[in-house]
């Protein structure tokens, strides 16, 4: 797991706007058996808790999509173990009930022509309701138009501890 990307300064992270935006990493990793595993070990000596997770495998790297309850930790780590990494604001909402939920969502950002550049499931729940990660061309007016149509978005705040 070598780095040849410096890592944002702490106070990048810290210091991000307010708003429903949470903070994701894309991690490279070889790709080669236990990588993902010695990654999760890093988190879990140091505390740091995986809430959601995404994995695309290429021929010779992975790209693990990553959110955390401590981002501000995790780039100290990524710096001490020359994690190669990039941190991205993702807007997370919770999916309404109901099997037309989705398309709820998915409708309302269509209307606003908003791109969706890719979602994943959180492994966490907030009200007993799914939560999903989506990477869009315009975290605010996403935020918005999820505001307007009475969805919940979750604040990085919300998701830690």
């Amino acid at each position: 797991m070598s780095s040849s990307a410096k890592p944002p300064s702490l106070s990048k992270v810290s210091r991000a706007r307010p708003g429903p935006v949470v903070h994701q990493f894309s991690v490279f990793l070889e790709n080669k058996c236990g990588r993902l595993l010695d990654l999760m070990r890093i988190f879990d000596q140091n505390q740091i808790h995986v809430l959601g997770l995404s994995v695309v495998d290429t021929t010779d790297s992975a790209v693990v999509r990553i959110v955390v309850d401590d981002p501000d930790k995790a780039t100290v780590l990524f710096a001490q173990h020359h994690i190669y990494y990039s941190d991205t604001e993702v807007i997370v909402a919770e999916l309404p009930h109901g099997a037309a939920g989705l398309a709820m969502m998915l409708t309302a950002l269509l209307e606003a022509e908003i791109n969706i550049y890719y979602t994943y499931s959180l492994i966490v729940r907030s009200h007993d309701r799914p939560v999903l990660a989506f990477h869009v061309e315009d975290n605010e007016l996403a935020a918005e138009v999820f505001k307007r149509h009475g969805f919940v978005t979750l604040r990085q705040a919300d998701l830690s501890r």
